[in-house]
């Protein structure tokens, strides 16, 4: 028998939806280059398309990607149509509009009735007739605005069949609701990491409650963000690291995976190897003790 232990398996699974992903998943942004978007150089294409097939032999099943995933020369989407076509029965493929980026890499952002172009952007670069997951990203001057216009017209896409479930970015309780009054939200997506203020950790256990799947992106990266981990990691980080014998980030990603049973891992990397670390973490159990330890108030949260 084939084991799980160092497979997308290991971690469990759950349900976007009716789409059942195991836990541990992919996040495309740094296929592009050596940081993200445009900040550092192009990737080599044939290294992402290695890393992307890889994981799918690693048993991932849930990809995360935006057509404003892209570099110079390459496309998050192209990458992985070009990787994975014609895809997995089981792939599940979730993706992000509102923000865009133009040709020359500037950024903008979707009115409502712009959102049907970005969806069928990404339909054209991942060569799908329908999208399977929808996240609304919501920009940060919208904090604590209204989304109900722009999740509104989402919702008419996913009527017409363009997009099967929907789900919000960078977004609020407050505007969860109010997108769950417009149509179903099958997850949230928000940074969350070791060291996430207590409304945040509170927002992870209401999505639990609602079985709403929580997604945290940078949860390696933490406070770097799209630049990236930091080069030190805390001491209690440092401890369990030791304790396992493994890496930081592969302690940052079990305790995020330990936050419940609704918390699906999209961490992502261009490199063979680290791909494999993250997803061996799905197997790393800690326990009680080293929970309560990372867990703790005044945790640093670089």
């Amino acid at each position: 028998m084939t084991s799980h232990i160092n497979t997308a398996v290991a971690a469990g699974t759950w349900k976007l939806g009716d789409l059942t992903v195991n836990r541990v998943g992919f996040g495309a942004m740094r296929l592009t280059g050596s940081a993200a978007f445009d900040l550092g150089t192009p990737s080599d294409r044939e290294r992402s398309i290695k890393v992307l097939r890889r994981a799918i032999e690693l048993g991932v099943n849930h990809i995360d990607t935006a057509s404003y995933y892209f570099s110079s020369l390459r496309s998050a989407n192209e990458l992985i149509n070009r990787a994975l076509a014609p895809y997995p029965d089981d792939l599940v493929i979730t993706t992000k509009v509102w923000p865009g980026r133009d040709p020359s890499g500037a950024w903008w952002w979707a009115t409502p009735e712009q959102l049907r172009g970005q969806v069928e952007e990404n339909l054209r670069q991942l060569g799908r007739d329908h999208l399977d997951v929808v996240n609304l990203r919501v920009p940060p001057s919208r904090r604590t605005g209204s989304i109900a216009e722009h999740f509104g017209a989402l919702a008419d896409l996913r009527d017409a069949g363009l997009v099967r479930h929907l789900g919000i970015s960078n977004a609020t309780p407050e505007q969860l609701a109010e997108a769950q009054a417009v149509a179903p939200v099958v997850c949230v997506q928000n940074p969350y990491g070791v060291g996430a203020p207590a409304a945040e950790q509170e927002f992870l256990r209401a999505c639990g409650e609602q079985a709403v799947a929580f997604v945290p992106f940078f949860a390696i990266a933490g406070a770097g963000r799209e630049a990236g981990a930091s080069a030190t990691d805390s001491e209690r980080v440092l401890a369990v690291a030791r304790a396992h014998g493994v890496t930081p980030a592969q302690v940052r990603l079990a305790w995020t995976l330990h936050q419940g049973p609704h918390v699906l891992a999209i961490p992502g990397t261009g490199d063979p190897d680290h791909l494999a670390d993250n997803v061996a973490a799905g197997a790393l159990r800690l326990s009680e003790d080293e929970m309560a330890r990372l867990s703790a108030p005044h945790q640093d949260s670089e």
